[in-house]
């Protein structure tokens, strides 16, 4: 486990915590409905959409999920891929990465850093791989706050895409290798 900034834990998660995971998302439809976002994931909640719970559960079995946690509460989640989801029109980085698929934080725990410490938490999973690639897509409507999110955390946006009518901005971090015995030696 590790410990973050503002008293948070981030754990290896696993099927138990799908149902946490599904009320963050569920929260998180609510929070943007009534901030007049209903395009992003739009106004049914996400526990209810078709293959939504079928999807947290794969999050959960296939991927690598990880469990921000503040006096053992589940308070944000992250999942870890080795890259982008087929269903998606994005191209392959064409070197070995490690993809965000979801990010989501409790909208209760807001302000908080949470986002910010799974990043961070990405990035040295990313690094301990062996990987100098993370890479994220993400939601680029609105006035694009959350490319400009991703852009304030070490990300900078590299492709855009459509997928129907859905804009979206693929964004790459580059976190380097951790030196090894090999490469000291050069």
């Amino acid at each position: 486990m590790n410990d973050t900034t503002q008293g948070v834990r981030i754990r290896p998660g696993g099927p138990a915590d799908a149902a946490a995971i599904l009320d963050m998302l569920d929260a998180a439809v609510v929070w943007m409905n009534d901030r007049g976002n209903t395009e992003q994931w739009g106004t049914t909640p996400y526990s209810q959409t078709s293959g939504g719970v079928e999807r947290v559960h794969r999050y959960t079995t296939e991927y690598a999920p990880y469990i921000a946690e503040s006096d053992g509460t589940p308070v944000g989640a992250m999942v870890l891929d080795s890259g982008p989801s087929t269903h998606m029109p994005i191209q392959s980085a064409g070197e070995p990465e490690r993809y965000v698929r979801l990010l989501v934080s409790d909208r209760r725990y807001a302000g908080r850093g949470i986002g910010a410490d799974l990043l961070v938490h990405a990035a040295e999973e990313t690094r301990r791989a062996g990987i100098d690639l993370l890479r994220v897509d993400c939601w680029a409507g609105g006035g694009g706050e959350l490319v400009a999110y991703y852009e304030r955390n070490g990300f900078t946006p590299t492709d855009p895409f459509l997928s129907g009518t859905w804009p979206g901005q693929v964004l790459a971090r580059r976190v380097g290798r951790p030196r090894g015995p090999s490469d000291q030696a050069r």
